[in-house]
């Protein structure tokens, strides 16, 4: 196997595109209030959303902090409980799960060769609505946060455990950002099916946009069951209703199903877009074509399939006869199968590749191992027997993070990276990125790795004080280290964006080699994206222009500014 290593910044000869002529786009900070630019409205997305990462971040180093050493006096108990549901409410509502409608809003149109969205005011609509669900939500720092957890389970939840408004804006952020996902959800499906380029057919989708295809589908399936939820929830407050009150013969079991049959899926949702942006990734960077396109793309399907029958795992110490445990715990096992399935062919992409050591494929590599852990982890809490014993523990705090923060925010960060270029016409600093890699990589094993032995050892979630003599104190200030060094790691990257966003060398319009046809036009894109959309004859439509480049005029194309980009 053979590696080159990326060069560090330098300016990078422009790849052969088809000129463009359209308007230039003005920087009139109203023009980003009344568009409906997908470009901008992507961009929109990517901004707010890391906004609301770094706040869900420092919520958990305030936590963590409280943790380091026994009989902390840093936070209260009902300080500490809220700060664990906004941390939780903004990482999962506000972070993951638009995010990936960030990336989806400014790449799904250009990688599919359209002009914008299907419906672009719609798409306007579904940011704003996001907007305006976190707004609504962190108002409550000035009056009582929620404490219920990101689940809000009753009866904690309920008008007699949570009677400040706090919840309600919980569950008005959950009707807010719904309404925005689902509006979101359904403007990606029409987009992909009705407007693709000549030539795109199913089979030659490129396998981001069929990862943003399933989402929105999942999407589509799932919002609905949660908004209802809470809308029986906010009427058991305040209008008389018992849906969940057990002394007037209703069911918090009820609030369970509803909750994870939506929850469930919601993983998924936040990293099906993850695969898919990997799925972009290693190819390009291992100079080869995707190992198994078919079927990594029926895994997709496939994983989405299962997700909406595996919600009970959730609820393994409720009160289920043991035979619906049994169907939950073995299919919970089958949906491993179509994630190795994508494992095994990103690895057989990589192997004997002539790898380019980009800061995008370190994090793409590093999402791997860390969800391949999360994914072990989770076969053993799939057994029901043994999650009754594990259940509630710092266990599942550390599975939960390791699939989640591998299978969403590792891709993330790589999408970041490969993308930066094509969205600002500059390139990041590679070294720089190396290192937040490192330390993002180092910093989130030294938090979450040892949480497995804490849970072993008996410590429960929600905790937010502990007796030292209890064999959780190393592990703690171990874990609490480790959330510093991972912050460090996710702040050089905002640096490396904020330095880099104008100053950064220029990209041109194919830095890397890329093979979808976002990286056919110039960076970044014009207003209309294509005055002339190339026909599509392959899953690889960029390679197949460059070949016809060469053939035409005899001269090899190179990118990356060195001969070692165009051997590879």
């Amino acid at each position: 196997m053979s590696v080159i290593t990326a060069p560090v910044a330098k300016p990078v000869p422009q790849v052969t595109s088809r000129a463009v002529s359209a308007p230039r786009q003005t920087k009139r900070w109203i023009d980003w209030i009344v568009t409906t630019d997908h470009k901008k409205i992507g961009i929109m997305y990517l901004v707010t959303t890391f906004v609301f990462f770094m706040l869900g971040g420092i919520e958990a180093l305030l936590m963590r902090t409280q943790l380091a050493t026994p009989n902390n006096t840093l936070l209260s108990g009902e300080r500490y409980n809220e700060l664990l549901t906004l941390h939780g409410t903004t990482m999962v509502f506000l972070f993951v799960v638009p995010v990936m409608a960030g990336f989806g809003n400014y790449f799904v149109p250009l990688m599919i060769g359209a002009r914008d969205m299907a419906f672009p005011r719609l798409n306007a609509l579904s940011y704003w609505l996001l907007l305006a669900g976190g707004i609504v939500f962190y108002c409550t720092l000035f009056y009582h946060p929620p404490e219920a957890g990101w689940w809000s389970y009753p009866p904690l939840s309920s008008i007699q455990y949570s009677p400040s408004g706090g919840q309600d804006a919980w569950i008005f952020l959950i009707h807010l950002t719904g309404i925005s996902s689902l509006l979101g959800a359904i403007n990606f499906y029409a987009t992909i099916v009705n407007m693709r380029a000549p030539g795109m057919s199913w089979g030659r989708l490129p396998l981001f946009i069929w990862a943003i295809l399933v989402y929105a589908i999942l999407l589509i399936i799932a919002l609905p069951v949660v908004a209802a939820a809470v809308t029986m929830l906010l009427t058991d407050r305040h209008f008389g209703t018992h849906w969940f009150d057990p002394t007037a013969h209703g069911s918090p079991v009820l609030w369970q199903h509803l909750f994870w049959f939506f929850g469930h899926p919601e993983v998924y949702i936040m990293v099906l877009p993850g695969f898919g942006i990997i799925s972009e990734v290693i190819p390009v960077f291992s100079r080869k074509p995707i190992f198994g396109y078919k079927a990594i793309a029926a895994s997709t399907a496939v994983i989405a399939f299962l997700a909406t029958l595996v919600w009970a795992h959730h609820m393994f110490a409720s009160p289920v006869p043991i035979v619906v445990l049994g169907f939950f715990m073995l299919s919970s096992f089958l949906i491993g199968v179509p994630t190795g399935v994508k494992i095994f062919n990103w690895i057989s992409t990589m192997w004997r590749g002539s790898l380019v050591m980009t800061t995008s494929l370190y994090y793409a590599a590093g999402m791997i191992a860390i969800f391949l852990l999360g994914g072990i982890t989770g076969i053993f809490l799939a057994v029901f027997p043994v999650d009754w014993q594990l259940n509630d523990t710092y266990f599942v705090v550390a599975h939960f993070h390791y699939t989640i923060f591998g299978g969403a925010v590792f891709p993330v960060l790589a999408g970041l990276y490969y993308w930066f270029p094509k969205m600002t016409g500059r390139l990041l600093n590679e070294r720089m990125g190396k290192i937040s890699f490192w330390f993002t990589f180092i910093g989130f094993n030294m938090t979450f790795f040892v949480q497995h032995a804490l849970g072993l050892s008996g410590m429960v979630r929600r905790i937010y004080t502990y007796q030292p003599g209890l064999g959780w104190s190393t592990y703690n200030l171990i874990s609490t280290i480790g959330a510093f060094i991972l912050a460090v790691g996710i702040i050089l990257t905002v640096i490396n964006v904020a330095i880099n966003y104008k100053r950064g060398a220029l990209a041109g319009p194919d830095p890397w080699k890329g093979n979808t046809l976002e990286w056919f036009v110039p960076s970044p894109p014009p207003v209309n994206n294509f005055d002339v959309i190339p026909r599509v004859r392959s899953v690889e439509p960029m390679r197949d222009i460059r070949r016809q480049v060469e053939r035409s005029t005899g001269v090899t194309q190179k990118t990356g500014g060195s001969e070692r980009f165009a051997r590879a």
